[in-house]
């Protein structure tokens, strides 16, 4: 029977939690109710990493599997102690595998699932967050940050939020030093927790 914790931020600016314990999961608990609109919250996550925060909100209406799927994920503590495994500077970012090796990770079904393109979504900007994958309809757990523009990536890599807050960070990460063959980071940078907001401009 799962359990675990969730919090997240009302729009009236209080912290809101519970511990979830019973036979479903909490994606269809709780996480499809936000993102089908069961719940009207806009939603956005907050990764607290080594090197500060990031804020992201997420295209619930336009990918809501994606984001079911990474708000799930996030309220498991799931993506706790992941590093930042692949950096390379002036395109991407990656995170999302436990076993920090690129090669990891999985989706709250146990398998990968289909991708989710939007004409609207695009890699246009620094901070755009989208789903990593090996090839069409792979996705599982592992997500990157752009660093700048990536159309080449559009229709290829499903789009489902951007960084709101927290750019600062993304600069520092873009900074760091890597492994010239695997462009691993040298030193590991972690994601140490994750905060659910069900406003994106909740503190």
């Amino acid at each position: 029977m799962p359990s675990f914790n969730f919090r997240f931020f009302h729009p009236s600016g209080h912290r809101k939690s519970f511990r979830y314990c019973g036979s479903r999961s909490w994606s269809s608990f709780t996480a499809n109710a936000f993102v089908s609109g069961q719940l009207q919250f806009r939603m956005a996550v907050t990764l607290h990493t080594d090197l500060g925060d990031v804020k992201i909100e997420l295209f619930c209406e336009r990918a809501p599997k994606t984001c079911e799927n990474f708000l799930a994920l996030c309220a498991s503590g799931f993506y706790n102690g992941c590093i930042f495994h692949r950096n390379i500077k002036g395109f991407m970012v990656q995170t999302g595998d436990p076993t920090g090796t690129g090669k990891g990770g999985t989706s709250i079904w146990g398998r990968k699932f289909e991708d989710e393109f939007n004409e609207h979504l695009k890699h246009n900007v620094r901070g755009v967050v989208s789903m990593a994958n090996n090839g069409p309809n792979t996705n599982a757990s592992q997500f990157f940050f752009t660093y700048g523009k990536q159309p080449h990536l559009d229709m290829k890599y499903t789009v489902f939020g951007k960084i709101i807050d927290g750019l600062e960070t993304l600069d520092e990460l873009e900074k760091l030093p890597v492994n010239e063959k695997t462009f691993q980071p040298l030193n590991d940078v972690h994601i140490k927790d994750t905060t659910l907001h069900a406003n994106p401009f909740a503190g």
